[in-house]
């Protein structure tokens, strides 16, 4: 296993902490959800040994301190973050994989920041913005009664009107051999609180330029699990942007968490659309 380093940075209203280790091409993974540095641990084990891979606490949660809690954070505050984050580490165009809401991110950074990628694997994208007006509507509707009911009963009760928006069976999901689910303790709890309490309002109010992102010169890959249900609008937000950018939909293995269920069959499927990348750089 490689050395892991740590880094804080300063970015407006934030100390934003994150995690380098692997050598090779830099790859930076931003997590859906709750997720912060170490969600996907199995994940970037296998990825480490392709990559440098980067990997960051989205402000708010875990490590990465908000000096004001009360103040919103958009999705593109959110982008303005990494950008600022990349830049302390490389000059260079990276790849990066974008999970949920990490890949609502990954498109900002390709429309507002597109010096900072070469490539954006995005995965099943939160992004009403991209559906048809029903379709957008519904997925509004959803987000609210989340929002309502962990308001209502708190972040435990409205996980369960979360996993349905997004097509995810905790109690029937398949896995790899060997792999587990992360442990559900305090920190990971506020972090919950967090991702309802304030991203879920930041993804409602969040719109991006379709017309730029149609023409942003980073090699966009949209891509969804195999095991997504086809009604759900994650499934849908990530067919819509292929459509948008005249490209298939990759697909990977597991459902909208299949970054957790299926780590070694993500990291070769990463390991086969970066290894294109290099081909067509080349």
């Amino acid at each position: 296993m490689n050395t892991i380093a740590t880094g804080t940075l300063e970015v407006p209203g934030a100390d934003l902490y994150y995690e380098v280790r692997g050598s090779g091409p830099m790859l930076l993974i931003s997590q859906s959800g709750e997720g912060d540095a170490r969600r996907s641990e199995d994940l970037v084990r296998h990825l480490e040994r392709r990559f440098t891979v980067v990997t960051y606490d989205r402000r708010g949660l875990s490590r990465s301190v908000l000096r004001d809690p009360s103040a919103p954070a958009s999705v593109a505050t959110h982008a303005d973050d990494v950008d600022r984050l990349l830049s302390t580490l490389t000059d260079e165009p990276v790849a990066m994989l974008g999970c949920s809401m990490g890949a609502a991110i990954g498109l900002h950074l390709a429309v507002e920041h597109p010096d900072r990628l070469h490539t954006l694997i995005a995965h099943e994208p939160v992004t009403p913005w991209l559906l048809a007006a029903a379709d957008r509507a519904a997925q509004m509707g959803e987000l609210e009664h989340c929002e309502q009911v962990f308001a209502e009963r708190g972040w435990q009760a409205a996980l369960a009107p979360m996993v349905r928006t997004l097509g995810i069976d905790p109690e029937s999901q398949d896995r790899e051999p060997g792999v587990t689910a992360p442990p559900l303790g305090p920190e990971r709890a506020a972090n919950f609180e967090h991702f309802l309490g304030h991203d879920f309002a930041a993804i409602r109010a969040d719109h991006l330029d379709v017309a730029a992102l149609r023409k942003s010169p980073v090699r966009i890959v949209p891509a969804c699990g195999h095991t997504t249900p086809q009604h759900v609008f994650d499934y849908k937000a990530a067919h819509e942007l292929a459509a948008l950018r005249g490209v298939p939909v990759m697909g990977f293995p597991g459902g909208h968490n299949g970054n957790l269920t299926h780590p070694a069959g993500w990291a070769a499927r990463v390991g086969e659309i970066l290894s294109d990348h290099t081909v067509l750089a080349g």
